[in-house]
């Protein structure tokens, strides 16, 4: 994490799950006061605005099968994937900010175009694994780790031009407390390392991220960090869609966040799944751009 330039790219996407309102995040964590919190810290920021995505009316023509809005979801990554690119090509630091967690298939299409050999942590009380065939819902929101990591329907594995975007033993899930049959399948049969509240429990949060920070540094060059609202927990984060009780705290999470600042291994972030409509004052809106503030440098002294 070297650079200080950051670009923060808006994706106000509401198309992967049902639940109305995620589309305002990115306005949401703006509001909380983002881009002065980022200049305090030394950062020069450059704000590029939202990418376009279709309003849900028009989308709803495009389900396909058991994957609901495909193509729009699909035309707002490739969108996404080609501006976080040309931010890294910059060398400047993408910071998305979520719309729901289908967004990711975007940003990981963009990061791993230049960054081969790519780490992701999934900070996340879902798995997000996976695919058409085994979705309960049919949501794309559940589906993006699975995509790049090549599983599921090729209109979702291919946005960017190639498949996969990352391996499945560079990836790190933390929080994992609710998992779909499918999704336990498809890490035990490709060994994902998962940390859920269990382990979080029992070795605790330094330990947790210690082990994280070395399993990636031996294995990677550059780290993505694919932060979900919901992996803490609904009290301390209440506006997000897919709340699950028993999550992380925000003193853990802010834990989390300054181990990777010192360790220097984040690359690129995207912080998802705030919904104003759901949230209490902005709360989780407001956590979303603590978390930030943290992960690009900030410190209580």
């Amino acid at each position: 994490m070297k650079r200080k330039h950051v670009s923060i790219i808006g994706v106000p996407m509401d198309l992967g799950q049902m639940r109305r309102g995620v589309d305002m995040g990115p306005s949401a964590i703006r509001y909380g006061g983002l881009q002065e919190r980022l200049t305090n810290l030394g950062w020069t920021v450059q704000d590029h605005g939202d990418i376009l995505v279709d309003m849900r009316e028009n989308a709803e023509s495009s389900t396909a099968g058991n994957l609901k809005n495909l193509s729009s979801v699909v035309t707002a990554s490739e969108l996404l994937a080609q501006k976080t690119d040309e931010t890294i090509a910059d060398d400047s630091f993408p910071l998305v900010l979520g719309g729901d967690h289908s967004i990711a298939l975007g940003t990981l299409a963009g990061v791993a175009k230049k960054q081969k050999n790519l780490g992701v942590i999934w900070y996340d009380a879902h798995g997000d694994l996976n695919t058409a065939d085994t979705s309960p819902s049919g949501n794309i929101h559940g589906m993006p780790l699975a995509a790049s990591l090549g599983f599921g329907d090729p209109a979702l594995t291919n946005i960017g031009g190639f498949s996969p975007k990352i391996k499945p033993e560079n990836v790190v899930i933390i929080g994992a407390r609710d998992l779909d049959d499918g999704e336990r399948k498809l890490i035990k049969e490709t060994g994902i390392k998962v940390f859920t509240m269990h382990e979080i429990d029992r070795l605790g949060m330094t330990t947790v991220m210690k082990e994280t920070i070395e399993y990636l540094r031996e294995r990677t060059e550059y780290v993505h960090l694919s932060l979900d609202l919901d992996g803490l927990d609904p009290t301390e984060a209440p506006g997000v869609g897919t709340p699950v009780a028993g999550g992380l705290s925000y003193r853990e999470s802010h834990l989390a966040m300054e181990m990777l600042e010192e360790s220097g291994i984040i690359t690129s972030a995207e912080f998802v799944e705030v919904n104003p409509i759901l949230d209490e004052k902005n709360k989780t809106g407001a956590a979303a751009v603590a978390l930030i503030a943290s992960l690009l440098g900030e410190k209580l002294l």
